[in-house]
């Protein structure tokens, strides 16, 4: 099975940026823990701060890979045309958020991405990836 992981402004930051939201792991190492759990898997990595090189990547993806995890970043809240490129493609999608979002600012609760992805997790952390393998894997 090929999963695609795309993850979007300021999460090459992860470990260095605010670690008492995100924690003290980089997604480099994080992703090699991943890659071994689930080694029978092909899992591709890809991260922007640009909205339109993660769309160009949501719409390469969602034609030939089995699933997608994406965290949008702060583009989750402002960005129509990133569920727009989710809706066009037929991937499933399981929209990431390493914290909870809806415990954050008032602007964060607005998702222009739930509306087009198969489910959501917010607020577990890293572990929210895996749990998204795991679904993406069993259906």
């Amino acid at each position: 099975m090929k999963i695609c992981i795309i993850n979007g402004p300021n999460l090459n930051l992860l470990g260095k940026r605010e670690p008492g939201i995100y924690g003290n792991q980089s997604f480099e190492d994080f992703l090699l823990q991943l890659r071994a759990k689930y080694s029978g898997h092909e899992i591709s990595y890809f991260q922007s701060n640009v909205e339109g090189e993660l769309i160009n990547e949501i719409q390469r993806c969602g034609f030939e890979a089995d699933g997608i995890i994406l965290n949008p970043g702060g583009y989750t809240h402002t960005s129509v045309a990133i569920g727009d490129a989710i809706a066009a493609i037929k991937a499933p999608v399981v929209e990431v958020h390493i914290s909870n979002i809806h415990a954050r600012e008032d602007f964060r609760r607005l998702s222009h991405v739930s509306a087009s992805v198969s489910g959501t997790i917010a607020g577990l952390g890293l572990r929210g990836y895996e749990l998204a393998m795991d679904w993406l894997t069993a259906h």
